[in-house]
């Protein structure tokens, strides 16, 4: 049997949301030890021009929502406003969620479905199979791998396992 499109993307999505907010706990969990700062974290980016620790989160989740393009829908718009762990975790919980509503027949069948993205005002047309495979899943792992990235630069000690859920 040939993997579908539901079977490569949405239990991708929910398992490894489920490591990067394990992972947010455990950094939950030692800046409260520590008795640091949270927002010095959700603030720290690894290089000056890279996306802070919040936003790699933020934008993980985005990515992970914009598989219903496969259904031919728009991800809802959710506000980036999260000012704490706390905060990023209650919104990797709510995608994880929402993930979970998604049924194999709403995105099975969609490798040759058009999927134009626009940014600012260009726009790019792709397959199902080519957004799913060369946008929305590298951009979901780049994001979830910066924000790893970044916990183990600040000290949470977390490790593969933590990461993979």
């Amino acid at each position: 049997m040939a993997l579908s499109m539901y079977q490569a993307s949405v239990p991708v999505y929910i398992k490894l949301l489920g490591g990067l907010a394990g992972c947010l706990k455990k950094a939950a969990a030692h800046y409260a030890e520590k008795k640091c700062d949270e927002g010095s974290l959700l603030s720290y980016r690894l290089y000056p021009d890279m996306f802070h620790f919040a936003k790699q989160v933020q934008e993980a989740t985005n990515h992970a929502r914009s598989v219903v393009r496969l259904a031919g829908q728009e991800p809802a718009k959710v506000e980036e406003s999260e000012k704490s762990l706390a905060e990023l975790i209650a919104r990797i919980e709510t995608t994880v969620a929402y993930m979970q509503t998604l049924k194999p027949e709403q995105i099975d069948g969609s490798e040759d479905k058009k999927v134009t993205l626009t940014r600012r005002d260009v726009s790019v047309d792709y397959t199902g199979t080519s957004f799913l495979m060369t946008r929305a899943l590298p951009n979901f792992h780049f994001h979830c791998a910066m924000a790893y990235a970044i916990l183990r630069h600040n000290g949470v000690a977390v490790g593969k396992r933590d990461y993979l859920g």
